[in-house]
């Protein structure tokens, strides 16, 4: 079953199954300077909040993302499926290069 995600702030959406994890699916937008990682939950770039809708989590180190974290939604990109439509921030190394510009670009009409 295939989901739509929102990264907020940035006016995107992009559709993600069920089976696959969130970042796969924004890896799929093409837009270059989204690091992926070690794609494992291992390396921590990927960090992410979930706002709105219900997902799975595979194992992530606790290094990255600790049990408050998890209470608030921060996880892994690379190890979360979604189970419903989901609204997600992105954080620490990747927001720089997911935010940047796109927010100034969707109010100007210009998507850049």
């Amino acid at each position: 079953m295939r989901h739509d995600v929102e990264i907020a702030g940035t006016g995107e959406h992009y559709a993600c199954g069920s089976d696959e994890s969130v970042l796969d699916g924004m890896a799929r937008l093409g837009r270059r300077g989204i690091p992926l990682g070690c794609r494992g939950g291992g390396c921590g770039v990927c960090k992410i909040r979930i706002t709105a809708g219900r997902y799975r989590c595979r194992a992530m180190s606790c290094q990255h993302v600790g049990a408050e974290d998890l209470a608030a939604g921060v996880v892994l990109a690379c190890r979360v499926m979604p189970e419903s439509d989901l609204v997600l921030e992105v954080l620490g190394r990747m927001q720089k290069c997911v935010c940047a510009g796109r927010a100034a670009g969707a109010a100007d009409g210009t998507g850049e």
